[in-house]
């Protein structure tokens, strides 16, 4: 494979999301500075499966950020870019997952999942029957019905990929 020259940062294309995974090492793979350069590339946001460090300058640029853990310093480990825009290997024991190029990757504060490209417009067409059922669910709590009733009735009526 051959070695990519310069700095990744400064290869981050128009709308894209930083992913970077690592081996677990205790120190911080990312930090401000990068998030500077990634917003200032027109980045969408940036997941780090690993730590990041520099909290609070990632949430002045009011630039998407998230990450598996926090560091404080960085990598003291000689770590290189080993591929852009390739399949990148989740780096976890509890998780097997492989996220490739233009897989769709969808961050809040709850985490990040990612939706493989091929799965994208099946599972878009499932979602608004699942919206739909959660907003009858909350208005009939909100009226005094149990949780396990208002469920059994409305997630009854939730569209499965054998419906599409």
């Amino acid at each position: 494979m051959p070695k990519h020259k310069g700095h990744y940062i400064d290869s981050i294309p128009l709308d894209s999301v930083v992913f970077i995974s690592a081996p677990p090492v205790p120190n911080a793979l990312y930090g401000g500075l990068m998030s500077s350069r990634a917003k200032y590339s027109g980045a969408a946001g940036t997941i780090v499966d690993g730590r990041i460090r520099d909290l609070q300058e990632h949430r002045d640029l009011e630039y998407p950020v998230f990450a598996r853990d926090i560091g404080v310093t960085a990598p003291s480990e000689h770590l290189e870019v080993s591929e852009i825009n390739g399949s990148v290997q989740l780096q976890s024991t509890g998780q097997d997952a492989v996220i490739h190029p233009g897989d769709y990757l969808i961050g809040d504060l709850n985490g990040v999942v990612c939706l493989p490209k091929q799965l994208a417009d099946k599972v878009l067409a499932l979602m608004p029957s699942q919206v739909e059922a959660d907003e009858k669910i909350i208005h009939d709590i909100q009226q005094g019905r149990s949780f396990a009733e208002a469920s059994k009735q409305h997630r009854s009526r939730v569209k499965t990929a054998q419906d599409i």
